[in-house]
């Protein structure tokens, strides 16, 4: 059975989709995602279709899941690299994509999840560097 794999970047989930989603996989992928957010305790979720060329009704209702069973686990959901003609798809079919973020790229989708989840980018760098306290 085909999968759309995962990747934990810290804090966070990636997932790059580079096929047009068929409804087995699609649900696959919903079903996936969610497992890994409560297995690594993962504070986001980026899901990058820069590949996706068409999306149906049924992807949008997809995306759309994943960030609503997402942020009852405490994770935020963002979209990255959506085409033109699939904003125009998505809109043209009344799909608003409710608790899904959107940015135009990984970079600003990373830097996103950040600032939604309030969690310092170099965060380990920093606790690294600081001066240990004495106890007294």
């Amino acid at each position: 059975m085909d999968r759309i794999p995962i990747l934990k970047m810290g804090p966070f989930l990636l997932v790059t989709i580079q096929v047009d989603l068929y409804d087995r996989l699609a649900l696959n992928l919903e079903n996936d995602l969610i497992t890994m957010v409560s297995k690594t305790g993962a504070r986001g979720v980026l899901i990058d279709i820069s590949a996706v060329t068409i999306v149906d009704s049924f992807m949008g209702r997809i995306l759309g899941n994943i960030a609503s069973m997402s942020r009852i686990m405490d994770a935020e959901t963002v979209v990255v690299g959506m085409q033109p003609a699939v904003a125009i798809t998505l809109v043209e079919l009344g799909l608003t994509l409710q608790g899904v973020h959107t940015a135009l790229n990984v970079e600003r989708g990373m830097d996103l999840l950040y600032q939604k989840t309030d969690i310092l980018l170099h965060q380990d760098e920093e606790e690294e560097e600081a001066p240990e306290q004495d106890p007294e």
